[in-house]
């Protein structure tokens, strides 16, 4: 079979001859990452899309002198530092993980990948900085120079999620290094970073999720506020300004999920037959809508000839790889791989279709939504909108399982030989526990303080 029958042949990578760590513990070492990454992710989307909207309301106050704008960034701008403070708690535990689960993934390929991290770094001092300087700069500064303390806080959102974003896609689509005895030589980290084929869909895809997550949540926070009757102009402003952006997004994701896709069937088969199920290597491959894998087949799914096939390739008639390409050791857990895709791409559906009819009714009634359905669906939209972002990152990080580098190092490779994970496992969840228990106590504190709004502008007669 040639590449021009929808298969895509295995690049010649050499594999690291490194006997795997044996470790009773690998699975919940997995987890323990696994846990943090879904803490920390939600907090890099507003990282990435909140500075950057609590900007627009400013602009939008330099431009009309409207002060209801000025109070609405001020009330942002408080949940922005609680977000970013805690989000350095779970960012340093992530960083600390690294090292110490997988330090032989570390030690063989820092040079290769440790560019991105320091650029990471400088992001987030950065971002600290700049973040202190706007929080306590409302009355000190100038309008227009405290509207200019906060772009590098955008910038440097922006900045540091692209280059932990870069180190995933050399991960998942690794280049820029040659392998001699066992270790990274002739490294390139700019091509290796920044050359890398899997970056730009990852990019541009997980840039819309933090839209869309930012959007919905604070959307649905003031959509629970309207379900309760608080219903004023504030109000109205607060949820349509995210819920515009939200819901521009939303649709453009179903597009560039469709291009991340094509770069998965192209590059990691292995994945793309995990997240459909597919035992054999197929000409015109079907898709299975929901359904059970097991025994090598997709059990009660709706079968859809041909559809794999086509948006895999965009030809029906295309041959995907099937598990059987590869041994059974070297397979991802397809159930935990394919339910999870489904996930993402259910909600994601939902979420366009939400952003489409907002969009298609503020057009037509130039005003929003007066259906209580709608503000309800808004409520389940935001919490709805995390579940799809974590289960996206599963599929990337699960689907390319058991390498952690792809088919250069596995996992079992990269763990470290060290005790007590258990104990570590328990810990770092009771840490989490107790720090999503802060931030919904600091959150409310937040929604209740007063607002002290200026009247609203008297209308025209």
């Amino acid at each position: 079979m040639s590449a021009g029958d929808g298969v895509p042949p295995f690049r010649d990578i050499p594999k690291l001859a490194v006997t795997p760590v044996h470790q009773a513990y690998l699975l919940q070492a997995r987890q323990m990452q696994a846990l943090s990454f879904a803490v920390h992710i939600p907090l890099v989307c507003f990282g990435i899309a909140f500075p950057a909207m609590i900007l627009f309301v400013e602009w939008l106050y330099l431009r009309s002198g409207d002060e209801l704008y000025r109070t609405l960034a001020r009330r942002w701008t408080k949940v922005l530092a609680a977000l970013f403070a805690v989000g350095v708690i779970t960012g340093t535990i992530l960083s600390f993980e690294m090292g110490l689960l997988w330090p032989s993934f570390t030690s063989t390929f820092g040079s290769v990948f440790g560019l991105g991290f320091a650029i990471e770094g400088f992001s987030f001092f950065m971002e600290a900085i700049f973040i202190g300087i706007y929080v306590y700069g409302w009355d000190r500064l100038t309008p227009r120079a405290h509207f200019a303390s906060g772009i590098p806080i955008a910038i440097a959102g922006l900045t540091g999620s692209l280059t932990v974003i870069s180190v995933n896609a050399w991960m998942n689509h690794p280049s820029g290094f040659r392998l001699a005895s066992g270790r990274a030589v002739q490294v390139h980290p700019l091509s290796a970073l920044f050359g890398n084929g899997f970056l730009w869909h990852e990019l541009v895809h997980m840039y819309l999720a933090a839209y869309i997550v930012t959007g919905f949540l604070v959307a649905g926070a003031y959509a629970v506020g309207r379900l309760r009757g608080r219903w004023g102009r504030y109000e109205r402003t607060a949820l349509a300004i995210p819920l515009t952006i939200a819901a521009l997004a939303s649709p453009v994701q179903v597009l560039v999920g469709d291009w991340a896709a094509r770069e998965v069937a192209a590059n990691q088969p292995v994945k793309l037959a995990a997240i459909e199920g597919l035992q054999r290597t197929t000409k015109g491959a079907p898709e299975h809508l929901l359904g059970w894998y097991t025994d090598g087949q997709i059990r009660y799914g709706i079968r859809i000839p041909d559809l794999l096939s086509l948006l895999a390739f965009h030809n029906p008639n295309a041959t995907v790889r099937g598990l059987d390409a590869v041994p059974r050791n070297r397979r991802p857990p397809v159930n935990v791989v394919r339910i999870s895709f489904q996930v993402m791409v259910g909600i994601g559906a939902l979420l366009a279709l939400l952003g489409v009819v907002y969009l298609a009714g503020s057009a037509r009634r130039k005003r929003l939504p007066d259906s209580v359905w709608f503000y309800r669906a808004l409520t389940v939209a935001g919490p709805g909108s995390v579940i799809a972002l974590v289960a996206g990152w599963v599929t990337t990080e699960v689907g390319r399982q058991p390498w952690v580098v792809y088919r250069v190092m596995l996992t079992s490779q990269a763990v470290t030989g060290a005790n007590g994970i258990p104990v570590g496992y328990v810990t770092l969840a009771l840490v989490y526990l107790g720090v999503a228990l802060a931030v919904v106590w600091i959150l409310r504190r937040l929604a209740r303080a007063p607002l002290n709004l200026p009247p609203a502008p008297a209308r025209a007669a």
